[in-house]
């Protein structure tokens, strides 16, 4: 995704990268995590679950930002992501739980 604006502080942001964890036999084969993903870091198996389903793969894991959608849109709560703590992207505007904004009092 491309914007035509950049914030002022986008160099000083870290945006944490997270490991996506997927729980492939309660996966019903949906899609909603692929098809929401900002990154596009998730598609469909090869493979087959025990339940008879395609579930995602993660193919370009480095692209990941722990951004929780795959997690928050997926109905059988069968993929999650966790922060990794070795990777942190400078350089790009994001969510990073460990930045605070100071205000002048």
């Amino acid at each position: 995704m491309e914007f035509w604006r950049v914030p002022l502080d986008s160099d000083t942001i870290q945006v944490s990268l997270g490991i996506v964890h997927i729980l492939e036999d309660r996966c019903k084969g949906c899609g909603y995590c692929i098809e929401y993903c900002p990154k596009q870091a998730l598609e469909f198996s090869a493979s087959f679950n025990q339940k008879g389903y395609h579930p995602p793969v993660v193919v370009k894991p480095e692209e990941c930002v722990n951004c929780h959608y795959c997690e928050i849109i997926c109905p059988e709560f069968a993929i999650f992501s966790v922060e990794d703590p070795r990777k942190t992207e400078p350089g790009q505007a994001g969510i990073n739980p460990n930045f605070t904004i100071k205000v002048r009092q």
